[in-house]
């Protein structure tokens, strides 16, 4: 397709949508802005976008498509100024944002003046942020949720699709109040219960020194969602409070449910309980990309002399896998340390499996 694309936030999301269209259509021209001039310089340098604009205003003048990659209150508030420009009559405007009522609510203002707007929310992300971090692979196999009201054309769902064709990701269509509520259980929910496990070890951990050495390993990668963007977060659940509020009142009563099994010391049914919870979570598709993304760890055991890490780090680096996290997950003397590499993606853990060879000890692919 031929065009112009106007992407606004060029961060992980904006600046990995960039690299998608350019892909998959060479003949556009992809404008950016962003907020911090830096991130938009270093996305001009990079190659994710072909030009920068000052501003917005600039920007959206004659634009076949107009992306919002920007945290939701700040979405809102650019639909709003987006409203008063003479925009190009055909232009579709998305966004990205992790809730969608609100913000569909509030693109009524392009609706009154003819302009398509179209929800979006590609379900990927990564624990970096930036344009830096951008990947055209970032939304490969993962489902893209679009929102169109009722009054939009098929044409235009399918234009927009087109213009994502190079996500490569699973589209599916719903209200934007279905995408809250669903969202909201496998997604905004999880990080709230993350969060509120963290803090009550922390507060546990003032009268006992021994938690913070403890809560390593394991208790990290359970609670990994809970080092997730403050700010972000904050916007995210007042946008959803209302489905937020009915699943904290439900966790309530599950809760209660599993402390009175602990008051009766119900033997069978504290079996039954964890018995269904495993075969409901067993049964869960292993290969989809859902809400919140998957991360592919790779545990190597670290022999205990000089350049080891360097020496596993280049043979990765030799077979061209990229590597999106590395850390020590133990050292003790006498015993081989565990290093522990995240990738991208499941097939990039294989790949690395058989690169390391004898260093790789196991592997866990998870996604919380």
């Amino acid at each position: 397709m031929k065009g112009r694309v106007f992407v606004i936030g060029l961060g992980l999301i904006g600046g990995s949508l960039a690299l998608c269209i350019k892909k998959e259509h060479p003949e556009a021209v992809i404008a950016g802005f962003d907020i911090n001039s830096e991130q938009a310089r270093l996305a001009k340098m990079l190659g994710v976008i072909d030009e920068i604009v000052e501003n917005i205003n600039d920007g959206a003048m004659d634009t076949d498509l107009i992306i919002i990659a920007a945290p939701v209150n700040e979405t809102k508030e650019i639909i709003q100024l987006l409203s008063k420009l003479p925009l190009h009559p055909e232009v579709i405007v998305t966004d990205t944002g992790s809730t969608k009522r609100r913000i569909v609510e509030s693109a009524a203002s392009l609706r009154l003046k003819g302009i398509t707007f179209i929800g979006g929310h590609p379900m990927a992300g990564s624990h970096k942020s930036g344009v830096s971090a951008a990947k055209e692979i970032l939304f490969e196999n993962a489902f893209y949720l679009l929102t169109p009201d009722d009054d939009v054309e098929a044409a235009a769902v399918a234009r927009l699709k087109d213009w994502l064709l190079g996500t490569n990701a699973k589209f599916l269509t719903m209200t934007p109040e279905n995408h809250d509520y669903l969202t909201g259980i496998v997604s905004h929910f999880p990080h709230i219960i993350a969060a509120s496990i963290v803090r009550q070890t922390e507060k546990l951990a003032e009268a006992e020194s021994l938690i913070p050495r403890l809560a390593a390993g394991g208790f990290r990668d359970i609670t990994r969602i809970a080092s997730s963007s403050p700010e972000m977060w904050k916007d995210i659940l007042l946008h959803n409070r209302e489905t937020l509020i009915d699943l904290l009142n439900q966790w309530q009563d599950e809760m209660n449910g599993v402390k009175l099994l602990l008051e009766k010391e119900n033997s069978d049914e504290i079996f039954a309980y964890f018995k269904r919870a495993k075969q409901f979570r067993d049964d869960l598709p292993q290969k989809e990309k859902g809400a919140i993304p998957a991360f592919y760890d790779l545990y190597v055991d670290v022999p205990d002399y000089p350049g080891v890490i360097s020496e596993i780090t280049g043979y990765l680096a030799k077979e061209k896998i990229s590597i999106t996290n590395i850390r020590i997950l133990e050292t003790r003397e006498d015993i081989n340390g565990v290093l522990v590499i995240s990738f991208q993606t499941e097939e990039d853990r294989q790949k690395a499996e058989k690169c390391i060879g004898n260093y790789s000890r196991f592997a866990t692919s998870i996604g919380f």
